[in-house]
């Protein structure tokens, strides 16, 4: 009978990582082939996992370092959380703060001792611009020099990048533009003079082709090899259930299981587990721990798509918002209340949609057009029958409770 502990923070591995063995086997034969690989799904598919995942399974043949650029506004902020990946592994680290010895001078003694907090300012204090180039082509020629080959994992690179393209008030600048694409070719060049000694996984929240597009600077990373992360099927979502259910006592009868899954319809990790919690905490509450499939229509009712799941999912929201800025955000959520309360977005109603708006630095074509190129690579909708339609129903049932009061179709305003 297999068990399974909830996974409550942002990543899990080891015994609460749940199936994807032909996700971990591709891409590990990719990586045995010397491939780096950007990782690609929508949010809460479980790309840090899979990272992770594959970091505690490669250890020992590969160098295995993670960092991770949430946090990152610069090229040097990155530069330094790679040196900080390095730091478990004694003579790498030797050789970094070899490179950074100028500032770590006057903290040498206790250097070791320092918080990586407190490492970090002092490494980011040794970077300039005049040096950040040399150090961090010394950095990537550190870790190629390793005993064994090194497997870079690369988190939160797309909000690093669109952080430095936008800026605080969102704006595509030439300068920040230039800014990416140097860290961009930097980080390009030493992937590909490295080729064989270092592999790197790239992955993050947010679609790094779109971010990328917005600058002219899709090239970037076409020497990283596509790897789509789907969404569990059907068996693999009642298993990661009734495993569980099986951890923690709850009684899943007459194919209860089934029914959830059927009612999610699209099977994100992150969702599923989710729906389990509610189902558990109703069982708990009442003190009785059989569930039904007469139950689960409530529960995902009240509580997948009440305050609980509202705070879940907004995350795709505040996503979007950092992908378009909030001058566009507006069109983004118009659009997919469209498609929420109509069940598509019809291929006229752009055209009606766009009435009344107005942007600084693009035309409402164009900002249309990045839209529904934005919604589709990153996993919000994807073409149907009479239009675009949401990929998730969760997220379709979600968006339609939260923002249809009032709503007005596109195609009936003004009839």
């Amino acid at each position: 009978m297999e068990k399974l502990k909830q996974a409550h923070g942002n990543w899990v591995d080891g015994d609460r990582f749940w199936d994807r063995e032909k996700d971990i086997e591709l891409m590990v034969e990719k990586i045995d082939e010397g491939a780096h690989v950007l990782l690609t799904a929508q949010r809460r598919m479980g790309k840090t996992s899979l990272m992770r995942e594959a970091k505690r399974r490669l250890e020992g043949r590969y160098i295995c370092l993670f960092a991770d650029f949430q946090k990152a506004s610069s090229a040097e902020d990155a530069m330094v959380e790679l040196s900080l990946a390095l730091k478990p592994h004694e003579k790498l680290w030797a050789r970094i703060r070899g490179l950074f010895a100028n500032i770590l001078i006057a903290v040498v003694e206790r250097v070791e001792e320092m918080n990586v907090g407190e490492l970090g300012v002092k490494l980011r204090a040794g970077l300039t611009s005049g040096n950040r180039s040399d150090k961090g082509d010394s950095l990537f020629s550190i870790m190629a020099g390793s005993e064994i080959p090194v497997l870079l994992l690369i988190d939160e690179a797309p909000v690093m990048v669109n952080r430095i393209l936008k800026g605080g008030d969102y704006t595509v600048t030439p300068e920040r533009k230039s800014e990416a694409d140097r860290f961009m070719s930097w980080l390009r060049k030493n992937s590909q003079q490295h080729q064989g000694r270092i592999r790197i996984i790239l992955s993050g929240s947010i679609g790094f082709e779109p971010v990328l597009r917005q600058a002219g600077l899709s090239a970037a990373i076409n020497n990283f090899l596509p790897f789509a992360l789907e969404p569990w099927d059907g068996p693999t979502a009642i298993g990661c259930l009734r495993a569980l259910a099986n951890e923690y006592g709850v009684v899943l009868k007459d194919n209860a299981e089934a029914e959830m899954i059927k009612m999610i319809g699209y099977c994100i990790p992150h969702h599923v587990q989710m729906f389990f919690t509610h189902v558990r905490d109703r069982c708990k509450r009442r003190g009785r721990m059989d569930f039904y499939p007469a139950e689960v229509a409530e529960v995902y009712a009240d509580q997948m798509l009440g305050v609980r799941g509202h705070a879940e999912l907004t995350h795709y929201e505040d996503r979007l918002k950092l992908v378009l800025g909030p001058e566009i955000l507006p069109l983004a959520l118009e659009m997919l209340t469209e498609a929420a309360v109509t069940g598509c977005l019809a291929p006229t109603a752009p055209s009606a949609i766009q009435t009344g708006y107005e942007f600084r630095e693009t035309s409402v074509r164009e900002a249309t057009e990045e839209v529904l190129r934005v919604l589709e690579h990153d996993g919000y909708f994807k073409p149907g029958a009479g239009g675009y339609v949401f990929e998730s129903r969760l997220l379709k049932d979600w968006w339609e409770k939260r923002y249809s009061a009032l709503y007005v179709p596109a195609l009936q305003r003004g009839v």
